[in-house]
């Protein structure tokens, strides 16, 4: 028989659970057979915890749950921050908002994400999910499973991530919930609001519900970032009319530092000596819009049959003012004038020398003038079925998850080229005037920035995700073979794809095709705006004595006056590719229950087969038959595919009434991005390099296994450990894969920089393998334990540090953990509670990891982060609750650093961030 879940929820609880339905349906949590008939959700904290653990007890394999309560009970922005105090669980932030969700500290796209049993399209085209166009409140529960079963869709290297939303029987009767809230950033000085309605009601054997929510979000943030390493070779590679350069430089390093280079195109010799490329002073104000509109209807005339449709529209406006000071040492026109300090004890290990404060003979000051657009469809559709035939459950899923998201970039530019001195700070860098003659000021001398172009580039993407599934499962009771409990087989079939297409126009004059403003027009010519009346707020950066403020174009002046009359952006032809995969997996798995002398003990093994068609096509630029530098693209399409057989099995072996032994092996897999298969060409002109997509691409595979004690107390706390290990092979890493020779290189005032070869990189799968290796501790102690006075307090804690091999990934062989991946990762929580008042201090933290390889030589790592996070609630009655919360209450910078902490990289405050909401239910 089916378990059944009943939720009771009290008017907080409604208050803070699913304002959305996703469409579909979380088949492990119904199918389990769960020592805990009856999931009861009272708005109670404390009681959140106690059933999240009954969960964890009852579940198959290591997993992790919470529950309505404890979602959406703290200061969360959207889903990826309501998750981030589950044990193993760390968050990538960008601009103070979670954007994406790590398990165990492995990179985002090693985890699966599922909604009701449906992956979750994003509109990114990868594998990771953009939880920012999520919000918290369309959760009921969420369970990250850190061990798989053959029945998974897919395993997920890290873990996977299982998302469940409510429908109108998990309620009892008729339910009106609404919330109001308005949140104040310190930094933007807005405040914002949040909207939330839900309406459930059942009539007799049908049921619907409907919600509806609205949140806005303004948030500033001040960043001195961009700043990053540039090898030598930049100038000492130079030849021909450029030769001075490479002269100059080599000469003024020889002098200024002892170095001396033999061999100017050696890249393994000039790439060890860098320089302070960029140095940015970026300020941002960030506009988001989210709303979401659902509708389930269920039809259950029995506890033995159900069928239900489930539907979910939202949208997801970003909108981001971006302006930006900087100045590039690497300019085509520059080089080394003199060398004032440099470092080569810091990264003495890989031989390194860097060049630390520098006088530059023309660096590239820009100032920039930039907004990005994005504005994402959210739909999700399915209807589930689950029907109990004598002894079978038989469950049915067929589904539809997609999102269409349209992005511009645009990108105002006008260009300075002057003697400067550039040099690193304790914050980040700095570009003040130098000793030549011909120096200046960059932040007050809009006279001299020229003006280049205004570019606008358009993208839109299609993400489809359909899914078909068809499962029967049984219980047993033999007499001839007792330890035979349950037998579960089924089939799945997806068909996942992505469509972009992109498009640029630029505006260089008052009508098209018209470039009479390039070069001549100056800044000090358009109408100028502080930078703090542009973003909104105070001053920039005004905790950093050395910081100075900048005026500049605003984005609307840019759209108003720089772009002449009908002006458009049309989509490409060559720029065109699509993706397809279709998956056909069939499964089977057998539970099994015995004694092994007087403790209980539980076996799931099962086997799942996956087969996997993969079809792209796209354009590919190619050099013309008569061998000239220019390069034509050209249409190419490409099918391949692969099969494997994947197995698992999970144990539970009950110690004692209390004390439970947990273990589980299985072999699972990651698939590439649809975007690293795409067939398509793109350049970086600052790197020489093109870089291809692979159709060939295969999977990340892992061998994983895992041992772990659970010690449940009575009075609903949790001591537990695990150790656990994968083998994980088949890393998709960029590989050099080919040369273009003579390309011709233009510098964006149309002058020839030079010509050159440009390497060509491709994505594949790394050979050889590396380990991962971690420890887990959580820590859920109810104090009043120890003490009747300590009554309502309590802790609620996890840790998990992990071991890696290294995996080389840089080309200079400098030793590199995988990207994303931190060694110590920890929650933890206080929390007190009564009838009427609760309150919650919650801290988490990630250690630092590296977030790109910059080059493909220089490890660039994102700097250790704590925030803190508190929430206070008091309720009036059983019906009305106002609530008090701080983000980042502590007001924590992000930083970043290229190897070492001596070379800052980023420097980053978004703020605190104070909310004051009323929740009620009529």
């Amino acid at each position: 028989m089916m378990t059944k879940r009943i939720f009771t929820l009290s008017p907080l609880a409604l208050a803070l659970s699913s304002l959305f339905v996703a469409p579909s349906y979380a088949q492990e949590t119904e199918k389990e057979d769960q020592a805990m008939e009856q999931i009861v959700v009272t708005g109670s904290y404390i009681k959140s915890l106690e059933q999240a653990i009954d969960l964890k007890r009852s579940n198959i394999g290591f997993s992790d749950s919470i529950v309505a309560s404890d979602i959406a009970d703290f200061p969360e922005q959207n889903l990826a921050e309501a998750l981030q105090r589950m044990p193993g669980v760390t968050i990538e932030r960008n601009k103070g908002l979670g954007q994406k969700v790590n398990v165990r500290s492995l990179p985002s796209e090693f985890t699966f994400v599922s909604i009701n049993n449906l992956a979750t399209a994003s509109g990114s085209g990868g594998r990771d999910v953009e939880f920012d166009m999520f919000a918290s409140e369309i959760i009921q529960s969420v369970t990250v499973k850190k061990s798989s079963t053959a029945a998974d869709e897919e395993g997920g290297i890290a873990g996977s991530v299982a998302i469940t939303t409510a429908r109108p029987f998990d309620y009892d009767g008729r339910k009106l919930v609404a919330s109001v809230e308005g949140a104040y950033n310190e930094i933007s000085e807005e405040s914002d609001p949040k909207l939330t309605f839900l309406a459930s009601d059942t009539f007799g054997d049908w049921g619907a519900l409907a919600s509806f929510a609205f949140s806005q979000r303004t948030n500033r943030t001040d960043s001195n970032s961009g700043i990053d390493f540039r090898p030598l070779s930049r100038f000492l590679e130079k030849k021909g009319s450029s030769q001075w350069q490479s002269d100059q430089a080599a000469d003024v390093l020889e002098r200024d530092t002892g170095i001396t280079i033999n061999d100017r195109f050696d890249s393994d010799e000039t790439s060890r000596v860098v320089f302070l490329n960029k140095v940015g002073d970026r300020s941002y104000l960030t506009e988001q819009e989210k709303w979401g509109a659902t509708l389930s209807l269920q039809y259950k005339p029995s506890s033995e049959f159900s069928l239900t449709f489930d539907g979910l529209l939202g949208n997801f406006d970003d909108h981001e003012d971006e302006y930006d000071a900087s100045a590039y040492a690497a300019s085509s026109v520059s080089s080394l004038e003199r060398i004032n300090q440099y470092d080569s004890s810091t990264l003495g290990d890989y031989g390194i020398t860097v060049l630390t404060d520098v006088d530059y003979a023309a660096t590239q000051h820009e100032f920039l003038s930039k907004e990005h657009s994005s504005d994402t469809d959210y739909q999700q559709f399915s209807i589930a079925m689950d029907w109990v035939v004598g002894d079978w459950d038989i469950y049915g899923l067929v589904g539809y998850s997609g999102a269409d998201k349209t992005t511009e970039s645009t990108n105002l530019k006008h260009t300075a080229y002057r003697a400067t001195r550039s040099r690193y700070t304790s914050t980040g860098a700095e570009t003040i005037p130098s000793n030549n003659p011909d120096t200046f000021d960059m932040y007050n001398s809009p006279e001299a920035y020229l003006f280049d172009y205004n570019e606008v580039n358009l993208e839109a993407i299609s993400d489809d995700k359909y899914a078909a599934q068809l499962d029967f499962s049984r219980q047993f009771s033999l007499d001839s073979f007792p330890a035979l409990t349950k037998l579960q087989f089924g089939a799945r079939y997806t068909d996942k794809s992505k469509e972009r297409n992109y498009g640029t126009n630029r505006a260089t004059g008052p009508s098209a095709g018209d470039t009479s403003w390039v070069g001549t027009r100056t800044l000090a010519e358009s109408e100028l705006t502080n930078i703090s009346d542009l973003v909104n707020g105070g001053e920039y950066l005004s905790d950093v004595p050395s910081k100075q403020g900048w005026s500049q174009i605003s984005n609307r002046y840019a759209r108003n006056q720089l772009r002449y009359e009908g002006f458009g952006v049309d989509f490409e032809p060559d720029q065109y590719y699509q993706v397809a995969e279709k998956t056909t997996a069939i499964y089977a798995m057998t539970d099994f229950a015995f004694d092994i002398g007087d403790m209980p003990a539980t076996l799931n093994t099962g086997v799942r087969y996956i087969d996997t068609k993969v079809d792209s096509s796209g354009y590919h630029q190619v050099q013309n038959d008569d061998g000239s530098t220019s390069y034509t693209s050209t249409p190419v399409s490409k099918s391949g595919g692969y099969t494997e057989v994947l197995p698992s099995i999970n144990f539970t072996l009950e110690l004692n009434d209390d004390l439970v032994l947990r273990a589980a092996a299985s072999q699972t897999l990651m698939r590439p991005s649809l975007t690293d298969i795409a067939y398509k060409r793109t350049v970086s002109l600052s790197e020489f390099k093109y870089r291809d997509g692979n159709p060939d691409l295969k999977p990340t595979y892992a061998d994983q296994w895992e041992l772990g004690l659970e010690w449940y107390l009575e009075d609903g706390g949790l001591l537990a450990v695990s150790y656990f290990e994968k083998e994980i092979e088949g890393v998709v890493r960029e590989s050099l894969t080919g040369v273009v020779n003579g390309v011709t290189k233009y510098n964006d005032n149309g002058t020839v920089d030079g010509v050159y070869d440009f390497d060509v990189y491709q994505k594949v799968n790394a050979e050889g393998s590396y380990d991962v290796s971690g420890v887990e501790f959580i820590a859920q102690i109810p104090f009043a334990r120890f003490s009747s006075m300590l009554e309502g307090f309590g802790v609620n804690a996890n840790y998990t540090t992990l071991n890696n091999s290294l995996t080389g990934a840089s080309d200079l062989g400098i030793p590199t953990p995988p990207e994303g991946l931190a060694d110590e990762t920890y929650n933890l929580t206080f929390y007190y509670e009564n009838e009427s008042f609760d309150a919650r201090i919650s801290y988490n933290y990630k250690d630092k990891y590296v977030e790109y390889i910059e080059r493909d030589m220089y490890p660039v790592y994102r700097d250790a982060y704590g925030q803190t996070d508190v929430s206070f609630g008091y309720s009036i009655n059983d019906s009305v609750k106002f609530t008090l919360e701080g983000i980042n209450i502590t007001d924590e910078a992000t930083k970043g650093y290229t190897l070492d902490p001596a070379f800052p990289s980023m420097y980053e405050f978004s703020g605190r961030r104070f909310a004051l909401g009323v929740r009620a239910i009529f």
